[in-house]
């Protein structure tokens, strides 16, 4: 592996965190900035393409929440990033922890684009492998 493929998945994996951590915190203008300008976020049957219709399908204020709902982690785990020149795919596992304990878990699908202003994601599919009968989230349709 040579010293740029390092820091191409080390930057990869820095935009995977700041979706992530952003997306926990309720910072969803940060995490819709992790996409490419006419990136594509895809979960539950729909797709939002663009970083301003990914940021209006995330950000819900006053929409109803269950009381019970104080704190949400995604933790990533196993993750294969594949770099092909300008681009890249990644596969990467996640568990959602929420008041209940583990709440949900899938993986996400993903295409990398290097861009003027660094790696961004192209394209994230969301797959939910698993969801808690008592889950805290509405009910997300399985793979």
């Amino acid at each position: 592996m040579t010293m740029e493929e390092m820091l191409d998945r080390e930057a990869i994996r820095l935009l995977m965190a700041t979706y992530t951590i952003n997306g926990d915190r309720g910072r969803i203008a940060t995490l819709a900035d992790v996409f490419a300008e006419d990136g594509i976020l895809e979960f539950s049957g729909e797709q939002s393409q663009g970083r301003q219709t990914i940021l209006r399908r995330l950000d819900t204020p006053g929409q109803p929440r269950d009381p019970r709902h104080s704190f949400t982690r995604h933790n990533l785990t196993s993750s294969l990033v594949e770099l092909d020149g300008e681009g890249a795919t990644g596969r990467t596992y996640f568990q959602v922890m929420t008041d209940i304990g583990l709440d949900h878990h899938g993986h996400y699908a993903d295409r990398f684009v290097r861009t003027s202003a660094g790696w961004k994601i192209a394209h994230r599919q969301v797959r939910i492998d698993w969801q808690s009968p008592d889950s805290l989230y509405p009910t997300f349709p399985k793979r």
